[in-house]
């Protein structure tokens, strides 16, 4: 009887830790977590200070903090390539790691990490030397900085049948060392690696190549870390929040699923459909029945976002920030249709696939400078100091915990609906203009349409909306017009 209750008591443990995994940890009622792709941690403390802070971010996911390779050109990928758990990178070292962490935690915002628990670097020419001077010989699985030795990995195999289980979870991703995660040493230097960036502060976890490692073993590892801190304004017993890097549009072996319950999940199908969507190969009017009945996972398990650091390098349906107007409209739906965990991307300036991030001719990380409108500018795209974005990161927190109602369509790719009694958008894909008056399902007054302008001393300064005393408003979004999309809500109140 005793070892029956202690088995079941063990396993509501479990379930109750992996629920909390699930927990973004967001203030308030922010609700967007915003990716600063290679952004140097000195310049993450200050966007958290002066911009995501003021306009109601709720996290960032940053770049790997861990040592890893130098690369000839200084690639992107080059993140993804570790040689030891050392906290020095071209972002920064330790020291302005933590002072990144703490001043964004003061100003309500969270920061997660981008770490690699799959693999070490890949095969390198000779000696590999890292971002801390680490000295490392990947061709035979030499790691000291760590240590790990030829026995910590999986046996050298090459993955070719994305159907096979074992070559999946067992072989190397594109030539990367592969770690055995079921060895206890390897599992203690990943659990002390993680625990302490619990221990500077961070509120949580996006595991790289997911998949490709057994979700028996990062159910041990995730179970295993400690607590986040109360120092760091974390309430007692709160665990750290994961999501996990799972590539699954559906038919192979290993699924999304597998993972779910032990923390979100990148959603990439939601990606790819967005993506079709606003791109016009699918009419706006289906997008009422978006989210699980698009087979997607459900909405507190999904980590979702119209493109990611990966994808928006492929081509094909995804859309990305070469393609504004389109990318500016999904991240809208994306942001204002209740469903997922929203992420948005703010990117680098890249013409092929391996483009490194905005450097100087020593081939450091250079700082974004901005423009007079606050855009970014000298090879930052910086998507998130759009106005038509991070405005509607804005309206995310306004109708927060609200549900859709008063759904419109004109039988094609003209849209509306409103968000409780909080806000209403509207968008036009069509090649004809949109001219109708709707329901709004807001209280009588006059809203500033907050993807054409702001509300500024008490006027408008782009299109503005009239409500009446029936919540009816006249809504006009033209096919020229520089946005396809019209969004008020109760915060935009002239």
């Amino acid at each position: 009887m005793f070892k029956f209750t202690f088995a079941l008591a063990l396993c509501v443990l479990a379930a109750g830790s992996a629920l909390a995994q699930h927990s973004p940890h967001w203030w308030g009622n922010r609700n967007t977590i915003v990716h600063l792709f290679e952004w140097k941690w000195e310049d993450i403390a200050e966007e958290c200070e002066n911009f995501l802070g003021p306009r109601g971010f709720a996290g960032v996911q940053v770049s790997p903090a861990n040592e890893n390779i130098v690369s000839p050109g200084r690639p992107w990928w080059e993140r993804y390539q570790p040689i030891s758990y050392k906290l020095i990178t071209r972002s920064g070292n330790e020291e302005q790691f933590a002072d990144m962490v703490r001043r964004c935690n003061e100003v309500g915002v969270r920061i997660y990490v981008d770490v690699l628990l799959n693999h070490m670097s890949a095969d390198f020419v000779g000696q590999a030397v890292g971002t801390a001077g680490t000295e490392a010989e990947p061709a035979v699985k030499s790691f000291p900085g760590v240590p790990y030795s030829a026995e910590d990995f999986h046996p050298s195999c090459e993955i070719y049948d994305w159907n096979d289980r074992y070559q999946i979870q067992h072989c190397e991703l594109v030539g990367l060392k592969d770690l055995d995660q079921s060895r206890d040493w390897v599992r203690t230097k990943l659990i002390e690696f993680l625990d302490h960036l619990i221990e500077l502060g961070v509120a949580g976890f996006r595991v790289d190549a997911a998949k490709h490692m057994a979700s028996e073993d990062l159910e041990f590892i995730y179970g295993s870390l400690s607590d986040l801190k109360i120092e760091h304004g974390f309430p007692h017993s709160s665990r750290p929040f994961i999501f996990q890097e799972v590539i699954d549009h559906g038919g192979q072996e290993v699924t999304r699923e597998e993972y779910s319950s032990l923390g979100a999940v990148t959603e990439f199908r939601f990606s790819q459909e967005i993506g079709n969507a606003f791109r016009g190969n699918n009419a706006l009017k289906w997008l009422q029945s978006w989210g699980t009945d698009w087979g997607f996972l459900s909405s507190g398990q999904a980590l979702t976002f119209v493109d990611n650091h990966d994808n928006q390098r492929d081509g094909g349906a995804v859309l990305t920030y070469k393609s504004p107007r389109q990318y500016k409209m999904a991240t809208a739906f994306h942001l204002a249709y209740p469903y997922g965990i929203s992420r948005v991307m703010s990117s680098f300036a890249f013409d092929d696939h391996d483009s490194a991030p905005p450097q100087d001719a020593q081939e450091e990380l250079i700082s974004p400078e901005f423009d007079a409108d606050g855009g970014c500018a000298n090879g930052w795209i910086c998507e998130h100091r759009w106005r038509q974005i991070y405005n509607m990161v804005g309206f995310k927190n306004a109708v927060r915990d609200t549900e859709i109602s008063n759904w419109w369509d004109n039988g094609d790719s003209q849209i509306a609906f409103c968000r409780g009694s909080k806000g209403f958008i509207a968008f036009n894909n069509n090649m004809y203009n949109l001219a109708e008056v709707l329901q709004t399902c807001l209280p009588k007054g006059v809203y500033c349409d907050v993807i054409s302008g702001d509300l500024i001393n008490g006027s408008c300064s782009g299109k503005s909306v009239y409500v009446g005393d029936d919540g009816l408003g006249f809504v006009s979004i033209n096919s020229d017009d520089f946005d396809g999309v019209l969004a008020i809500h109760v915060d935009a109140r002239i």
